[in-house]
């Protein structure tokens, strides 16, 4: 039996609860976390995941920065989109563009992770964040390698629509070592607590089907084209042992982007910023001061 979150509940225990708050923007209502002072830094998640992914390098950025970061549409506590083509990479980032509008702030910077960081980048191509500097930490800027590459979002999309599918994920993720087999299986090794998270996650019924249909509606070949015409500055923070976006993909971005650089950690999977926030966050505040 799987249910969607419920924030009197499930909300109880969630990281940095009191930098909680919940805003109606775009026609959506969203769950987002807002701490520190300073210059405003705009976290993004990646597909799947939900705030709970900063719980501990946002309060080491917000030592210089306010941090706002927000579920995703459908993801975590926020609502679900009325329309399936709002999991779209644009439509996804007009929504973040209005919640950033409705909040009425303009981010200094914007960092996201893997899925976060196409949003981010389809924003500043948008003319969303002009001035924005870009931080992708193991970005997922272009198409799935191999050749299922140009059908993966048709095969998400059957997934999507078949519930006999996304219930039998749901029954064994909640199988015992089921999410920490997954979670390995990008490169990462998470602590106690983020498996317990991504484990209430995955057992949330509304959260799984976003998940999938984020993947089901992207076209990251469109993506690809658009980025030689990006002109914010970005930095591609890059995992050694990421298993989910390839490494060597960071490469070909810089190719296509002017004003690209790279950073590389070892010993990092893809949940770099989960598995060692201390690193990232460096990582991080220093690309920030690096004018």
């Amino acid at each position: 039996m799987t249910r969607n979150l419920d924030w009197s509940v499930d909300g109880q225990r969630w990281p940095n609860r009191e930098a909680s708050r919940f805003v109606d923007a775009g026609g959506l209502r969203w769950h987002v976390q807002v701490m520190g002072q300073g210059p405003v830094l705009l976290l993004l998640h990646g597909t799947g995941a939900a705030t709970h992914s900063w719980r501990s390098l946002a309060p080491k950025l917000a030592t210089e920065h306010t941090i706002i970061a927000p579920d995703l549409p459908g993801h975590g506590f926020s609502a679900t989109p009325a329309r399936s083509d709002g999991f779209s990479i644009t439509n996804v980032a007009r929504a973040v563009s209005a919640l950033l509008e409705t909040l009425d702030v303009t981010p200094h910077a914007i960092v996201g992770h893997s899925a976060g960081a196409a949003i981010a980048v389809r924003m500043a191509l948008d003319g969303a964040v002009p001035q924005s500097r870009l931080i992708g930490i193991n970005a997922a800027l272009l198409p799935f390698p191999g050749p299922l590459g140009p059908w993966a979002p048709t095969l998400a999309r059957a997934f999507f629509y078949n519930p006999m599918a996304l219930s039998l994920f749901v029954h064994r993720a909640a199988q015992p070592g089921a999410i920490a087999a997954l979670m390995r299986s990008t490169g990462s090794s998470l602590d106690a607590e983020g498996l317990e998270l991504y484990e209430l996650l995955f057992r949330s019924r509304g959260h799984l089907e976003a998940t999938v249909a984020l993947m089901a509606h992207w076209d990251l070949y469109a993506l690809k084209a658009a980025l030689p015409a990006l002109t914010n500055p970005l930095t591609l923070i890059v995992a050694g042992e990421d298993r989910a976006v390839p490494p060597s993909s960071a490469a070909e971005v810089a190719r296509l982007v002017a004003r690209a650089r790279v950073l590389t950690v070892p010993r990092l999977g893809h949940l770099a910023h989960e598995e060692d926030a201390d690193a990232i966050s460096a990582l991080i505040l220093e690309s920030l001061r690096d004018r």
